[in-house]
């Protein structure tokens, strides 16, 4: 019977044992779950060390110090004025502050128009050198050699711009709203508002425009500078060249003066065609629009259509129908310099060095 008793005591033990076995099995393999979840995916790695050399490097708190200084000095200029409008009597105006942004003196330009100018400085910054100064100190075989797909890298460093340059809009947008609350004293309404973001959702997608350019010819050339002053000039061109040669071709198309409405008309608008094909006419005509609710139309109006019209703002809904033109050209433009990125980044021999 004491045998019995020994032999039934360590079954017992053996299945108490199998027991804890699995059940330590079940708990380590939950936890490896566990981990395995929370663990970061590369893609997501590589934007946060991206987003970390971007806001540590000097060159863009020098391109973030500028922004600031012109934006402090056209919301100076902006609530001056605003302060002299409040005095005067009988002021009403259902969108006043939207001011902030289109209000000036002629000292300085307004906030948009500085967005516009040095908003292609900081895309071309933050991308001219993405890829090529990779490649020159050798940086770039090691990241590929890793087990990573290889187009986490460049999708990689486009989120990772595109990130702060969209926290760095909507940042100075609410501080200027913030500072002409605390000023006037006076709100915006819900469709002031709205207008503002969308105003600082297009200078995302504007400076993402040049940003991409300045990517994609980071991948076509090999050294930065060479890349850095290819943007330079493209920008200088659509900004100021490009101008110029469409002034000469207006004078030496100029029609006739006994020429007809018809004539004058499609005159006008081969003009503005031409203009609109440079990315900051597009912005310049959507933001004018989106801050300024009494503009009803981009394009030459014929006495017909002007006569009859009720001189009042537009709703928010009919602005975004008017600028929807320049929105969808600036996206497909944005898209285009992206895949072109895309495509000779895949495309490109990677060697080790």
């Amino acid at each position: 019977m004491g045998k019995l008793h020994d032999v039934v005591n360590g079954l017992k033990n053996n299945v108490l044992l199998t027991k804890m076995s699995d059940l330590a099995d079940r708990l380590f393999t939950k936890a490896n779950d566990r981990n395995a979840q929370r663990a970061i995916h590369p893609f997501w790695i590589i934007v946060q060390k991206e987003i970390s050399d971007h806001v540590r490097s000097w060159r863009f708190n020098v391109l973030l110090f500028l922004i600031l200084l012109t934006c402090f000095g056209s919301l100076y200029t902006s609530i001056t004025n605003l302060v002299g409008e409040l005095s005067k009597p009988n002021t009403e105006d259902r969108f006043f502050f939207l001011k902030l942004f289109t209000l000036s003196d002629g000292s300085l330009p307004p906030f948009h128009v500085f967005v516009g100018f040095l908003g292609p400085l900081l895309g071309i910054g933050l991308g001219f050198d993405a890829i090529n100064s990779e490649h020159n100190s050798g940086t770039l075989s090691r990241i590929i050699s890793q087990p990573i797909h290889r187009d986490y890298l460049i999708n990689a460093k486009f989120v990772a711009a595109l990130t702060v340059i969209s926290v760095m809009f909507f940042a100075l947008g609410f501080l200027v709203i913030g500072f002409g609350m605390f000023i006037i004293g006076i709100p915006p309404t819900a469709e002031e508002f709205l207008r503002i973001v969308f105003f600082l959702l297009l200078s995302v997608l504007y400076v993402a425009f040049w940003l991409n350019l300045a990517v994609f010819l980071s991948i076509r050339f090999r050294q930065a500078a060479t890349s850095a002053l290819t943007a330079i000039a493209i920008w200088l061109f659509f900004t100021v060249f490009y101008q110029l040669i469409v002034n000469l071709v207006a004078r030496a198309m100029a029609p006739p003066e006994m020429a007809s409405q018809q004539q004058l008309l499609g005159y006008q608008q081969f003009i503005v065609n031409l203009m609109r094909v440079v990315p900051s006419q597009l912005y310049t005509d959507a933001t004018t629009t989106l801050l300024v609710p009494s503009v009803r139309s981009l394009g030459p109006l014929t006495m017909q259509q002007a006569y009859g019209a009720i001189p009042s703002p537009l709703p928010l809904g009919q602005s975004l129908l008017i600028v929807w033109p320049q929105l969808t050209g600036l996206i497909a433009a944005t898209v285009v310099c992206f895949a072109l990125s895309y495509i000779s980044f895949m495309r490109k021999e990677i060697r080790s060095r």
